[in-house]
């Protein structure tokens, strides 16, 4: 991956990360910025999300589901069946004095109050303030502009006039020339009347008073940014005055009281910042990524000095380290400033070539320690308001660090230095290529497990951004970027889920936020297990270890929930969880109260096992995690009056439809875990009474059900909309992720699934996009698979597609959409959900040549597949566990019995070679 220009926006900066640090290089040549994270840095801390005995309203609830009265279950499901919210600050007394304009001289709110000395900001931003430079900004903020009303507007519009200023975020007062023209405390939109009395010809003031308590703040305006915020004559819209541009304003208080969140957010750590001298006329500049040994580089020639900087974060040595070198000695001067986003923040000088950057979350109980040192040949080195000033080095090198007092969910007692002493101390005798090597080493043993080659093109000597501009829209096709795409994707799983590490989140280990979208925590109806679709079939197995550790640890504090919320055993999870898993429904009990992500995670654990065949991990990791959600689930299932069949209930189709019983996804899911249970009992020979309980239990579940449009029904009943472009697809579940739903099983099931994916559209979110193409894989058309590829590398505006960086768009920015897509790109190469394990079962037209190795199948296989022409060549295979082999390839069948270790080579018509 490279690039002919720095980056300017965070989603151009390049990503690194050792699954514990993450950085966003920027590459500028003036002033370099390493945007950096630490995985364990989050808000809020250990506490009880549940509430309790809200299962005595379970019943309640669901009586209330059967007899139709949906919107009297979901407000009582509000009231009494949600988690509960970390602790509320002292709001009321924080209001009252803000406003009795306490802390502020005057009132802002008269015409001619004097607001010279105010600095301004750009107004409306629908992003929040803090998308305009004002990030981690909550508190009372005055805003304040002025219009220009035309004198012939006084007599022709002598009536009412409309300020309409759209969503304002969270509470404002407004005032027009000094008088108040409204007040809301809510999401909808502002239009004020205003009369024509209050105003006059030639400069009219409005004052706006945001209390803005959490999350964005300010005048946001539309999501349409072609729609201007104005003030207009009530009788004539077309006569419109934009009050769009910069606004003054003016901090009375940016320390709100805490509110009360259901989950906490993954938070920004720090930033280093490289400030370099005279760097005008700088040439030949070039910013790569280079994936195959996880090293990025920035170049540069300037006054016959060529300039070069490498960026990686070892694993082996836990530190992020930057070398600078040049052409000619003596070069290399410039300022190392740590900074932070975090308003307790502290930088202090620990040794001659030592800073420490010290952080605190605010409203949580995580701190943080970064430190910074820096090593030179040549030069000096001094520190100097806690910058460290290196001027005419002939090299240096930077080793950044990070740690916090995290220990685990329930324990916060580390000490955040000590990640960090510890680093240094581990590269205190080591050189800068002795650094890299092992890091090199380390990566590669991951990394090297699998290749791709899909031929050569053209492009391949563009800029990566222009590749990707080119790509969806040129006519040709650039195959070779395919192949990147996919290897950037297996790229980020393991800059970001390392064995040890917590698991990617939603933004794998990169965040710039301290209000990130969604938090930037672990949606578990779709999100959080997307990430980890790559992890077996493209031979990251080890990857998949922290996500099986968080499962592990949602398998306790979700007991308290299946006990509270189900008065059930075994344990369960809701749709989202955070770094203190917490596992009770959030948001609200439209979308929140879905019970079936425990059970999705579990089908995690199972898939490894199938493509290791690692029966002790099986015995001793995932079946007691799986026995104990089935057992949830053997006790929450309820019979459903008007059918009989066992149906989940209260649940809904995630994120859409409402509070419903009986969804297609959850049985689905529960199906498939219930299935997985047996199995594994079998193989281990073990709880045979459950067994049989499960077994009856499954002939019992609501099946799938084709509606009357010819779709797979997404409900119990027949209530498909035909027009609904939803981004989730929930209802396909059981054809992917799951196998349930495949072409040799049911067909017909088969083609209702695929007509309910033609109805939902192509068209999508990022990550969506990731999904429908695993699909279109799963139904083995190739051409409308590569069609999804094309519309997911695409660019990013206000549509969803890739930004610059290859960074998956929601948007915003979520990581699930690349690792959905490298996914899919091998599920158009290889599929082994069923008995057969499928050779290209959906190559598309656009991918006539290529070959990939270390692919990886069930049944514990890695193969290597190599096709021409669009028709294959060759196959090899490497049966790790011994088991049957059962390939096929365009109505071709080859069954073998395998020996451990063994390998096999079969030619175009699946004849051993």
């Amino acid at each position: 991956m490279s690039y002919q220009q720095p980056a300017i926006k965070w989603t151009e900066a390049l990503p690194l990360g050792n699954g514990r640090i993450g950085a966003m290089v920027f590459g500028g040549i003036e002033q370099d910025r390493i945007q950096f994270n630490e995985e364990t840095l989050w808000t809020g801390g250990p506490r009880d999300y549940n509430k309790h005995g809200a299962y005595k309203y379970l019943d309640s609830i669901r009586n209330l589901l059967f007899a139709g009265k949906q919107k009297e279950a979901e407000a009582l499901a509000e009231k009494e069946f949600m988690g509960t919210k970390s602790e509320e600050g002292k709001k009321e007394v924080w209001t009252k004095n803000i406003l009795s304009l306490k802390g502020i001289n005057g009132n802002p709110a008269e015409e001619n109050f004097d607001d010279s000395k105010w600095k301004t900001m750009q107004v409306p931003s629908y992003d929040g303030w803090e998308a305009v430079g004002f990030e981690g900004l909550d508190g009372a903020v005055w805003l304040r502009t002025s219009f220009e009303l035309p004198e012939s507007w006084i007599g022709t519009h002598s009536g009412m006039f409309v300020l309409d200023l759209n969503r304002i975020r969270d509470y404002d007062l407004t005032y027009v020339n000094g008088k108040l023209v409204g007040s809301q405390q809510n999401g909808d939109p502002r239009k004020y009347m205003v009369s024509g009395n209050l105003l006059h010809a030639g400069k009219n003031v409005i004052a706006v008073q945001v209390l803005n308590y959490f999350d964005k703040g300010g005048i946001a305006g539309y999501k349409d940014t072609t729609k201007h915020i104005s003030i207009y004559p009530m009788v004539e819209e077309t006569d419109t005055i934009s009050l769009n541009g910069q606004w003054k304003y003016f901090i009375q208080d940016d320390n709100p009281p805490a509110t009360g969140v259901y989950q906490a957010s993954y938070q920004p750590f720090g930033d280093l910042f490289l400030q370099f001298k005279n760097t005008t006329g700088a040439t030949n500049y070039e910013r790569e990524l280079n994936i195959k040994n996880a090293v990025a580089a920035t170049s540069y020639s300037l006054n016959n000095i060529d300039y070069r900087r490498e960026y990686f974060i070892s694993q082996p040595n836990q530190v992020m380290a930057i070398h600078l070198t040049a052409s000619q000695k003596h070069s290399i001067s410039f300022d190392a400033s740590l900074s932070s986003l975090h308003k307790n923040f502290t930088v202090q000088k620990i040794n001659n070539n030592t800073i420490a950057l010290s952080v605190k979350v605010r409203n949580g109980v995580l701190r943080g320690e970064s430190y910074l040192q820096i090593k030179i040949t040549g030069g000096t080195l001094n520190i100097s308001n806690n910058k460290i000033v290196i001027a005419d080095a002939d090299d240096a090198t930077l080793y950044l660090t990070a740690g916090t007092n995290y220990k685990n969910y329930k324990d916060v007692s580390a000490d955040p230095a000590v990640p960090c002493t510890n680093a240094l101390k581990s590269i205190a005798t080591k050189t800068y290529d002795q650094v890299k090597a092992a890091h090199i080493k380390e990566y590669q043993e991951y990394f090297n497990t699998y290749s791709i080659n899909l031929g050569r093109d053209e492009a391949e000597i563009l800029p990566t951004d222009r590749r990707l501009q080119l790509f969806a829209s040129s006519g040709v096709v650039d195959a070779p970027f395919v192949a990147l795409y996919q290897q950037y994707g297996r790229y980020l799983l393991i800059a970001s889920s390392r064995p040890g590490t917590r698991p990617a989140n939603l933004q794998g280990i990169w965040n710039d936020l301290l209000t990130p979208p969604w938090g930037s925590k672990y949606t578990t109806n779709i999100n959080a297990e997307m990430n980890y679709w790559p992890a077996e079939l493209l031979n990251l197995s080890p990857m998949h270890q922290s996500l099986f550790d968080m499962i592990g640890e949602l398998s306790q504090t979700g007991k308290e929930t299946a006990k509270e919320y189900y008065n059930a055993p075994g344990w369960a999870v809701h749709h989202n969880t955070d770094i203190w898993r917490g596992t009770a429904a959030i948001n609200a009990s439209n979308h929140g109260i879905w019970v079936t992500g425990g059970a999705w995670l579990c089908q995690h654990l199972w898939e490894h096992y199938l493509f290791t065949q690692d029966k002790n991990f099986l015995k001793n990791k995932a079946y007691p995690v799986m026995k104990q959600a089935a057992l949830f689930f053997n006790s929450f299932l309820v019979k459903d009056p008007a059918t009989g069949y066992l149906i989940s209930a209260p649940s809904n189709s995630p994120e859409q439809g409402g509070l419903v019983a009986g969804p297609t996804m959850d049985h689905q899911i529960i199906r498939a875990l219930f299935k997985n249970v047996i199995t594994a009992s079998e193989l281990l020979n073990i709880d045979a009474t459950l067994r049989e309980t499960l077994q009856e239990k499954y002939k019992n579940i609501a099946p799938d059900k084709i509606g009357r449009y010819g779709q797979l029904q997404e409900w119990m009943q027949d209530v498909d909309d035909t027009s609904n472009k939803h981004r989730h697809i929930s209802h396909l579940w059981g054809m992917y992720p799951g196998n349930e739903i495949n072409w040799e099983d049911n067909g017909e099931m088969m083609k209702a699934a695929r007509q309910s994916l033609l109805y939902r559209g192509d068209a999508a979110t990022g990550w969506s996009l990731g999904w429908k193409i695993n699909c279109w894989a799963r139904f083995k058309d190739g051409n409308h698979t590569f069609k999804m590829i094309q519309m997911l590398l695409s660019p990013a505006g206000s549509n969803a597609g890739s930004y610059p960086n290859l960074f998956d768009a929601h948007p915003p920015f979520q990581i699930d959409g690349n690792f959905g897509g490298a996914a899919g790109i091998g599920e158009m190469l290889l599929q082994s959900h069923t008995k057969y394990i499928d050779i290209l079962p959906a190559l598309p037209d656009a991918l006539p040549y290529g070959e990939v190795k270390g692919i990886c199948a069930r049944g514990g296989f890695v193969i290597d597949i190599k096709w021409k022409n669009g028709e294959l060549e060759n196959v090899t295979v490497l049966s790790k566990a011994g088991m049957p082999l059962l390939l096929r390839y365009k109505g071709k069948e080859k069954n073998i019995a395998t020996t451990k270790n063994g390998i096999y080579k079969f030619d175009a018509s699946l004849n051993k070679l």
